[in-house]
C-alpha cells in the first residue's frame, strides 16, 4: 500500500504546470515555489514511509497544491518579526534593545528611501566626511574635542585599543577585566586589537601606586573601564578617573575609559539610578571615552568615540575604522537621535527608552485599569489574571543591581503551568513576551506603551 501511494506521487513539473498554480506562481517567484513544492512532497513521502495515516485524497494534485498554497501563505516574508516586551527590562538585548524615537524613525525611513548627502559636503560640492553629521552634535553633547562613529562599542574599544596601543602593554585594573554578553571579553578584544595586556591589582582592589609601579617603556595606555554588568561589593576600591588621569599626565600617558553604556543626561532627577554621564568623564581628563549608542542613550546600535582631537583623528585615519564603519540607516537615526537631546524641551518624553525609565506609576495603573477586564475577556474560561507590585531593570548590562518600580499583570490558568502560559503568549500575533517569576507568568506593564499590545491574537 505504501509503495502504491509513493508511486501516486506526483511529479514537480506536473503540479507547477496545474491550473491551480497559475496565482502561486503569479504571487511568488517561481524558484522559491518550487522548492516549497518540493518539501511538500517530501513531507508527504516522509509520512507515507513512517506508516502515518495519510490518505489518498491528500495526495491528489489539487490536494497538494492546496496544502502548498497555505504553506507559502504562512511564511513569514522574514526571520524578523515585532514582538512585543513585556519582559519588564527595557534594553532587552534579545529583543533589540532601545526602541527608537519617532524621529529617528523618519530620518531612517528617509534615508532608505532617497539618496542622502552621506559623504558630499553641500557647501563645498565636494567629497566629505560621513561622521561629520553627528561628530558636530557629540561634540556640543560631551563637550570633547572631536568624535567619531563605529558600528557597536566593541568595535570602538577594538579600534580605539589598535590606534592608541598596537604592539604595546596596556595598563588596567584586575577587576574590570569584564566579560558582557556575546563572550565580549575585554582580555579577547585586546588581543585582537594587538595591544598587550598589562593587569594590575586584585579582583576585589586595585590602588593608584599599582598603576604608577607597572609603568614602564612599553606601555602606551591606561584604559579604565566601567564594570556596568556588575558590582563589586565589601571590601574593595578602585582608582577614580581622576587620579588615573593625573598618573597618565605625570608620565605623559593617555587615558581611555569604555563607559560601556553611557549617558548624556542625568535620569536621577527622574528617580532613575545616575549611569555615569559622557560629559562628565570628558571634563575629568579622559583622552577617549567609548560608549553605546543603543543601550541608556537610546538610539541605534554604535559605537560612539569622543575625546582630544589629536587621538580621535588618528582613529578616524586607522585602515580598520572603514571596517567597522556605520552606514547611512544608522548614522540618519543617530543624527535625530542626538538632535533630539541637543533641541527638544523634554527629552526624556520623545525617547521611548527614557520614557519607559521614567514612567511614573500612577500611568501604570491607569493603563492597567483599561487593561484587565479586556485580557480578561481575550482569555475566557481557565485565566485569572491580577495586578501585582514588582520591579523592573534598564538592561543591557546597565546598572545590574538596581531595579525600578513597576506594576505587572500576573496570568494563571486553572491546569497550565506558568511555561504553557507563557508559550501561548509567544505563539499570539505580534508574540507577547513577559516573564515567569515563582510560577506565574508575569506582563510587566513598564515596558508597554499601548495596552493593547497585550490583548492576544492568535
Amino acid at each position: 500500500m505504501s509503495q502504491e501511494l509513493l508511486r501516486g506521487l506526483p511529479s514537480v513539473d506536473r503540479l507547477l504546470h496545474h491550473t491551480k498554480s497559475a496565482p502561486l506562481l503569479a504571487r511568488f517567484n517561481r524558484d522559491y515555489v518550487t522548492q516549497q513544492c518540493r518539501q511538500v512532497l517530501d513531507e508527504l513521502r516522509q509520512a507515507i514511509r513512517a506508516g502515518g495515516a495519510v490518505d489518498a485524497r491528500e495526495l491528489d494534485d489539487g490536494a497538494i497544491l492546496d496544502r502548498l498554497a497555505r504553506r507559502l501563505a504562512g511564511q513569514p516574508a522574514g526571520g524578523f518579526q515585532r514582538v512585543v516586551n513585556a519582559t519588564g527590562t527595557v534594553l532587552h538585548t534579545n529583543l533589540g534593545r532601545a526602541p527608537l524615537a519617532e524621529a529617528a524613525i523618519d530620518a531612517l525611513v528617509t534615508a532608505a528611501r532617497y539618496p542622502t548627502n552621506l559623504e558630499y559636503d553641500l557647501n563645498e560640492g565636494e567629497r566629505g566626511r560621513r561622521e561629520s553629521h553627528v561628530e558636530r552634535l557629540l561634540v556640543g553633547l560631551t563637550g570633547a574635542e572631536a568624535a567619531t562613529v563605529v558600528n557597536n562599542n566593541a568595535a570602538a574599544v577594538l579600534l580605539a585599543l589598535n590606534t592608541m596601543a598596537s604592539g604595546r602593554e596596556v595598563i588596567v585594573s584586575r577587576g574590570e577585566l569584564i566579560e558582557i554578553g556575546g563572550a565580549f571579553r575585554i582580555p579577547e578584544i585586546m588581543a585582537r586589537s594587538g595591544a598587550v595586556l598589562r593587569e594590575v591589582g586584585t579582583t576585589n582592589r586595585t590602588h593608584p601606586d599599582d598603576y604608577a609601579q607597572a609603568i614602564g617603556a612599553a606601555t602606551a595606555l591606561l584604559l579604565k573601564v566601567h564594570t556596568s554588568n556588575y558590582r563589586i561589593v565589601g571590601f574593595s576600591s578602585e582608582v577614580p578617573l581622576p587620579e588615573l588621569v593625573a598618573i597618565g599626565r605625570q608620565h605623559g600617558l593617555p587615558v581611555m575609559e569604555d563607559l560601556g553604556s553611557g549617558a548624556l543626561i542625568d535620569l536621577g532627577r527622574y528617580g532613575v539610578p545616575k549611569e555615569p554621564l559622557v560629559g562628565e568623564r570628558v571634563a575629568l581628563g579622559a583622552d577617549v571615552v567609548t560608549f553605546s549608542g543603543d543601550k541608556v542613550l537610546g538610539g541605534p546600535q554604535a559605537g560612539l568615540l569622543v575625546g582630544r582631537k589629536a587621538w580621535i583623528d588618528r582613529i578616524a585615519k586607522n585602515p580598520l575604522h572603514r571596517a567597522v564603519r556605520c552606514d547611512k540607516l544608522t548614522l540618519a537615526a543617530l543624527e535625530a537621535t542626538l538632535a533630539l537631546y541637543q533641541q527638544s524641551p523634554d527629552v526624556v518624553s520623545e525617547i521611548p527608552a527614557l520614557r519607559a525609565f521614567t514612567r511614573p506609576l500612577r500611568e501604570l495603573e491607569a493603563m492597567a485599569a483599561r487593561l484587565l477586564p479586556a485580557l480578561e475577556r481575550a482569555l475566557g474560561p481557565g485565566f485569572s489574571v491580577a495586578l501585582e507590585s514588582s520591579t523592573s531593570q534598564i538592561g543591557s548590562g546597565a546598572l545590574p543591581t538596581e531595579e525600578i518600580p513597576t506594576w505587572a499583570v500576573a496570568v494563571r490558568h486553572d491546569r497550565d503551568s506558568a511555561d504553557a502560559v507563557a508559550a501561548r503568549f509567544r505563539a499570539a500575533r505580534p508574540p507577547i513576551i513577559g516573564r515567569i517569576n515563582d510560577d506565574r507568568f508575569l506582563l510587566d506593564l513598564r515596558t508597554v506603551f499601548d495596552p493593547d499590545d497585550l490583548i492576544p491574537r492568535w
